[in-house]
């Protein structure tokens, strides 16, 4: 595999640079590929590399993987070594085309988490929508190199999805402050919500770290055990990329020991939802794993707020709680 794919990246790096009646940009996960959508309009095509379920950290790309991105007049990517298996195309691509690690470029370094002990920040930093608000205006400057007659539109479009996920980052905080304090515990597979406990005021134990590539141990599932009968946690969390057997292990060995934990709802952690549904969009993601969560822990979603009503509208969903 690697060495196959080792030669897809070297003869797509010899390909011509293809001319497109509209330009065309890929991304590597639709977290991205949703604000590339939202701020490009009809000024750039944008597809997605990596679909639902797919979980980013383990993700080993195909020569049909090499050739897209090649393909492509703009790649965007999270950075902070969340597709680190793509490293060596990322590269390649750099020296022929706009490659933009758009987190590390949208994110201010104070703002990102860096776990004791970890080589690389903490990428997932769209849990956190106040800080994924930035990655518009980045991807918007990316774009213009594209289509440098839509500039001032798609600057624009950058603007008015900035200020969604500003009323969306509202919305999370005060539903989420509606959970009983003592209940304000999330227990997931991996740790990708660090960035959302910081930003909405949860704690956060995520069985593995903040990447899935080593396996959770014995040691790990005990100790998030004793958490949660010590504490008496009402729900854990499966995740979408994530094997539930982890997560199946902690409710069995709490049970073991009269503490019975319920199975909240999947979450949406290193991929969006399916296409065509609302968590296939990034707002839609958020709002999904908020009101989950929310309901879960004994809290109350809140209604939406009026700057989401026309996102709400366009999939058929009140704003109401």
């Amino acid at each position: 595999m690697i060495r196959s794919l080792k030669a897809a990246v070297a003869v797509a790096a010899f390909l011509p640079l293809t001319a497109h009646a509209e330009p065309k940009a890929v991304a590597t996960v639709g977290m991205l590929a949703d604000v590339a959508q939202n701020v490009a309009g009809s000024c750039v095509a944008v597809e997605t590399m990596m679909g639902p379920g797919i979980d980013p950290h383990l993700y080993q790309p195909s020569a049909g993987d090499v050739n897209l991105l090649f393909g492509a007049d703009a790649v965007l990517y999270v950075g902070l070594n969340l597709e680190g298996q793509l490293g060596e195309v990322l590269g390649k691509l750099s020296e022929r085309r706009p490659t933009k690690a758009i987190a590390e470029a949208a994110v201010p370094n104070p703002a990102l988490i860096n776990p004791v002990g970890a080589e690389y920040a903490d990428p997932h930093v769209w849990m956190d929508a106040s800080l994924w608000a930035g990655t518009g205006p980045v991807i918007a400057r990316v774009f213009t190199e594209l289509a440098p007659e839509c500039e001032a539109e798609m600057a624009a479009r950058a603007e008015e999805y900035a200020s969604a996920l500003q009323a969306l980052d509202r919305w999370v905080a005060a539903s989420v402050a509606t959970i009983p304090e003592e209940q304000r515990i999330l227990v997931t597979a991996h740790d990708a919500f660090a960035y959302f406990g910081k930003a909405y005021g949860i704690e956060v134990i995520g069985i593995q770290g903040i990447s899935t590539e080593s396996e959770a141990g014995i040691a790990d599932i005990r100790e998030t055990v004793d958490t949660v009968v010590a504490r008496n946690v009402p729900a854990v969390f499966i995740e979408s990329t994530i094997n539930p057997r982890t997560i199946q292990a902690v409710i069995d060995a709490a049970a073991r020991r009269g503490h019975e934990i319920a199975l909240g709802p999947q979450l949406y952690s290193d991929a969006m939802g399916e296409a065509g549904t609302p968590a296939g969009t990034y707002i839609g993601m958020i709002h999904a794993n908020t009101r989950s969560i929310v309901a879960a822990l004994g809290g109350q979603p809140l209604p939406l707020p009026s700057e989401l009503a026309s996102w709400a509208a366009r999939w058929n969903l009140s704003i109401e709680g």
